[in-house]
Parts: structure tokens; sequence; C-alpha cells
């Protein structure tokens, strides 16, 4: 069986060896990146299944490198790794392209599932339906735009996969704690409030066409409709 290829990128050496010493072995292949300018290089290098990034680090920093790579691949996973927890770093990781967000200090069994988790959501993601007709939207998951009368507007990574799951919904209720669990990892009051304001900025950008409404079931969920 093939080792999952990881890219992690840790300023902290003491962290980074202990990281590579636990998951090094018959399922990881850990390879390591002292700061972001050396992890966008081997990036291009090496074509990780996964990275693994610090946000704090000396010349890119954890934004900036996954802001770079998003700009030509929209599907490898990101698992960003921090002490910071304000409301505003976690916003700005999920909209930058992270899929995960774990808080330092961590233990090494909850990073291996939060990793693997990640890739078996990849895997299921590439057997669905990526491409959706919201009336005069057009919506492509794995490219992560919309397209409106020929204007093309990116989203981000967590409101991509945010509205993919209302598309697969139309007409019926998303649970509200099912979104959280999936793609926060829980329901907690904060990660509410986080995906509420992501469903503001997809009523923004689909305001263009009247006819399209995410609605706000109380307490439940949210729910698409064409009318």
């Amino acid at each position: 069986m093939a080792k999952i290829k990881v890219l992690l990128v840790e300023d902290e050496p003491t962290l980074a060896m202990i990281i590579k010493d636990t998951l090094d072995g018959e399922e990881f292949d850990i390879v390591l990146a002292a700061d972001g300018e050396e992890g966008l290089a081997l990036y291009k290098e090496i074509k990780p299944d996964i990275i693994v990034t610090d946000i704090m680090m000396p010349k890119i920093d954890g934004f900036t490198l996954i802001r770079h790579i998003r700009k030509t691949d929209s599907q490898i996973p990101v698992l960003f790794l921090s002490a910071r927890s304000a409301a505003n770093d976690v916003v700005e990781g999920f909209e930058l392209g992270g899929n995960d967000y774990l808080k330092k200090p961590f233990g090494m069994a909850e990073l291996i599932i939060r990793i693997k988790a990640l890739l078996n959501k990849i895997t299921v993601r590439k057997e669905e339906k990526t491409t959706f007709n919201l009336g005069q939207y057009t919506f492509d998951a794995v490219t992560q735009t919309l397209l409106y009368c020929g204007e093309r507007q990116l989203l981000s990574n967590r409101e991509s996969e945010i509205l993919k799951r209302l598309c697969e919904n139309k007409d019926h209720v998303l649970p509200m704690k099912d979104v959280l669990l999936d793609l926060w990892g829980d329901d907690s009051f904060f990660n509410a409030r986080s995906l509420h304001v992501f469903i503001t900025k997809l009523r923004h950008k689909l305001s263009k066409d009247d006819s399209i409404k995410i609605l706000n079931v109380r307490g439940i969920g949210y729910k698409l409709i064409i009318d």
C-alpha cells in the first residue's frame, strides 16, 4: 500500500521532529519544511497528498503559503496548526482554502485522525456530482467558481463546501449540526456563528438572481430554494 505523503510545514523544530517520528512509518511519509518559503518549493517538487502547516512562520506564513497554492490547486487538503484561536484567524484560514484547523497543543492521535478524515473526504468527493445549475448561475465545486452571464467569481474552499451541500439538498433543510460536524469538527456556538457568516457571504454572491434564496430554518439549518 502506498504511503500517505504529508508535507509538514512547521518552524518549531522540536514539534516538527515529534510529529515526524510519530507518524513516519508504514502509513505516512513525512516531508519537513521549516518555513513557508521552503514549504512552497517542496510542494511543487514532491506533490504531497496533504499539507499540514503552521500559521506563524518566518519568510512566508501559513496563510500566504496556502494562498499561493490555491491559485493552481483547489483539491489538496490543508490542515492548519496554530496556537492562535481567535475567530478571525479561524475564518481567514477556512476562506483561504483550509479544510481543517487544529489548535496547539494537540495529541498525535487526533492529528492522525484529522489527516485521514480529510483524505477520505477528498476521495469521496471525486465520485460525486460536482457541477450544479442554480438559476442563472453555474456552480463548479471542483474549481470552486460561480459563473453568471459570462462573469466568473471564485469561492473560498469553505464557501464552496457549504454551497455544494446546499445544492445536494436543494428544497430540503440542510441540518446545521451536520455541516458543523462535517466541516468544523464540532457544533459549538462559536462554529455556528462562523457558519452563518459564510451563509451570508453566499447569499451576497448569489444575489444577482432573485429566484435563488438560502432560507434560515431557525435552530435547525438552511434550505436552498429556487423559485
